[in-house]
């Protein structure tokens, strides 16, 4: 009885240490806004809350259904916002196209994070193509994990009748271990040195999914928001596993120490 009481608790603390992990998505160098029903500004683009095309409400369910919390920080990065949080994604920071004020990553920003990141915490970095990304600032926080976001376009998808023109196939994937077959348009290339790895290649070979590790912790890059509602809710054509690869790397960010 005593032994089986063991294992129970064992258990209770294995599962309670998952859950006390906390996904904090940036809502700061990403703040668009559109007006509402009521004439009013509303967040959207790139939320948690956001449920519609352009949200991350899927991927946000994800890392709950695994345990884990999920909260977003609207102030410039500090040691103090940042504190008992496992995982920061910074997704998409604003242009004044998006925002006429935009909050650009500044050097301090850059060494908090990077400071985070090197006592253990677990960045994700998501750009886009420069067209629709500000770029300049975001390459001043990738640089200091040997990433360069590319002003380029890969994977350029004309429209709906070419969804190929954005296939990946996966095989044997250190991050996305059920997916076989994912999906990325219009993405920017990646340049590595240092400690940083490739993830994921388009079909010319350019880098457009990197990994690096720092310190005691761990940066994933990608050249596009990607993993948006959009593109994990069965607007795909058969075949494709963009939802996989969502809970392939809520899992993966989790799971690393």
């Amino acid at each position: 009885m005593k032994k089986t009481l063991l294992i129970a608790l064992f258990g209770l603390l294995l599962t309670t240490g998952l859950k006390a992990q906390t996904v904090a998505l940036d809502y700061y160098f990403n703040h668009e806004t559109r007006k509402a029903k009521d004439g009013s500004a509303e967040r959207f683009h790139y939320t948690w809350e956001d449920t519609t095309q352009t949200g991350f409400s899927k991927w946000g369910n994800e890392f709950t259904k695994l345990g884990a919390k999920v909260t977003s920080i609207d102030a410039a990065p500090t040691a103090e916002n940042l504190s008992g949080v496992k995982v920061y994604i910074i997704v998409d920071p604003d242009t004044k196209k998006e925002n006429p004020s935009p909050n650009y990553i500044t050097e301090t920003d850059a060494d908090v994070i990077a400071n985070w990141v090197k006592k253990g915490g677990k960045l994700v970095m998501l750009a886009n193509d420069s067209a629709n990304t500000e770029l300049q600032h975001f390459n001043a926080l990738a640089g200091k994990f040997g990433m360069h976001f590319n002003d380029d376009m890969q994977l350029h998808v004309m429209d709906d009748a070419h969804f190929e023109d954005g296939a990946i196939q996966l095989f044997n994937h250190l991050v996305f271990t059920t997916a076989r077959k994912i999906y990325l348009k219009d993405v920017c290339s990646i340049g590595l040195k240092g400690t940083a790895k490739p993830l994921l290649k388009a079909k010319n070979g350019a880098v457009i999914a990197a990994k690096a590790k720092y310190g005691k912790g761990m940066v994933l890059a990608v050249g596009d928001p990607w993993l948006y509602n959009e593109y994990v809710n069965g607007r795909l054509p058969a075949g494709f596993e963009n939802d996989k690869a969502m809970t392939d790397l809520a899992s993966y960010l989790l799971k690393q120490q």
